[in-house]
């Protein structure tokens, strides 16, 4: 049997296959090596949402070419043409395809090369799992999505939507649970169109996993505005449970109408300013977290500036600013470009001003004293999150999975600072 190396980059959907994979290869006879170096095999998920990202993805495939290989997730599936430039050899496996791992490994060790990019699995529930985090289940509810926004190459890599069973999620939930997560994070390319090609809908989802009788948190993953207007009410209902953080991803992408409608997003600015303003009246310390592109081709000094006026009028806590880059087979690619430094000049006042209010919105938190989940490791520290989603770092000792009561002292742009009280 083979030592298998196995990495992934991107979203949690991207560490979620990783984990299934691997899942298969340890089922399948073989084992995970511990480092590159001693594998027979590397196995690459990738992820190809930007231009920076898919540039990483080429180096580490470069990178990894010397022993046989196996390229998987979305860049395959978008750019196989890349993937063939610089590692010719290498078997590629779509997203969807993950059910083919043995044979595509078996066939690699061979010296053959096998190109698996069809979309041919139905679900993604009840895979095994080897776990990245033992405190963390990332749960896929959906594959693809709806939408058909302009610069995004996901739909490429992953098609039309197809949404699994709700008893199938919760049935995958339940074991990971039963393998010791205190934390479920409910994972797809888009949960806001949840449920439209099976008639329910994540509102619902939300409250069948939330009625699960154990002690976990729930976090509901990235939703495209388009689909607030059918789901917010249920949603405000559903995030009523303790369980459920308070805490959504909604990416605007621009302040600007204009440029919305040229990306095809499917959703106003109102429609993102309805949302901040009802989880917030309801909730009062709700983390919302959105996304912003600068410099799509069609954005304007006016079009930027609007952006700017947003976030300033809505002040999320979480602001993802990217300077857009051109994927290929996308819309955008094909449309006049802005010129670099201008994106660079604008992304710079846009840097400035998320700093600004993601340090103002965390300084509120001086002071709150509650109960704090430590669920993940980041650049060498324990990370925590209390109910609203907010990462939260203590000098103490302690280990994944630990709960605390927790006091803020101190705050960063990007995290709360606490010390533990018991």
């Amino acid at each position: 049997m083979a030592k298998i190396w196995v990495e992934a980059y991107g979203c949690s959907a991207s560490f979620a296959d990783s984990e299934m994979i691997s899942g298969l290869i340890v089922n399948g006879g073989h084992t995970l090596a511990e480092n590159q170096e001693e594998s027979d095999l590397n196995l690459i998920v990738t992820c190809s949402v930007k231009d920076a990202t898919a540039t990483k993805m080429v180096h580490r495939i470069k990178e990894s070419k010397s022993k046989p290989l196996i390229v998987a997730g979305c860049l395959p599936k978008a750019e196989q043409n890349t993937v063939k430039k610089f590692a010719e050899n290498a078997s590629l496996m779509g997203p969807n395809s993950i059910g083919k791992t043995l044979q595509i490994i078996e066939t690699t060790l061979s010296g053959s090369k096998i190109v698996a990019l069809d979309d041919t699995d139905l679900s993604k529930t009840g895979l095994p799992k080897v776990r990245l985090n033992p405190a963390v289940g990332i749960v896929e509810i959906a594959s693809g999505c709806m939408s058909e926004c302009t610069f995004c190459q996901t739909k490429l890599s992953k098609g039309d939507l197809k949404s699994y069973r709700v008893g199938d999620i919760v049935r995958q939930v339940e074991t990971e649970l039963a393998d010791g997560c205190k934390e479920i994070w409910l994972s797809s390319t888009d949960n806001g169109c949840y449920g439209l090609d099976i008639e329910t809908d994540l509102p619902s989802l939300v409250d069948h996993v939330s009625d699960i009788p154990q002690d976990f948190r729930i976090r509901v993953g990235m939703l495209n505005p388009m689909f607030m207007p059918r789901i917010r009410d249920g949603l405000l209902k559903s995030f009523e449970n303790d369980k459920v953080f308070k805490f959504l991803h909604v990416p605007v992408q621009s302040g600007s109408d204009s440029v919305l409608n040229h990306m095809k997003r499917g959703h106003s600015v109102e429609t993102f300013k309805n949302v901040v303003k009802k989880f917030r009246d309801k909730f009062g310390t709700f983390t919302i977290s959105t996304d912003v592109i600068v410099g799509y081709p069609t954005e304007t000094d006016d079009d930027f500036e609007k952006t700017i006026s947003l976030l300033k009028e809505t002040r999320p806590d979480i602001i993802n600013h990217s300077r857009y880059s051109q994927r290929p087979g996308t819309d955008a690619a094909e449309m006049p470009q802005i010129d670099v430094s201008e994106i660079k000049r604008r992304s710079k006042k846009l840097f400035e001003l998320v700093n600004e209010i993601s340090f103002s919105n965390n300084k509120k938190w001086i002071g709150w004293e509650g109960l704090v989940l430590f669920d993940e490791t980041s650049d060498g520290q324990i990370k925590g999150r209390n109910y609203a989603y907010k990462p939260i770092f203590v000098k103490e000792a302690v280990t994944i999975g630990q709960k605390n009561q927790v006091r803020i002292v101190d705050v960063t742009n990007h995290s709360l600072i606490g010390e533990v009280v018991s």
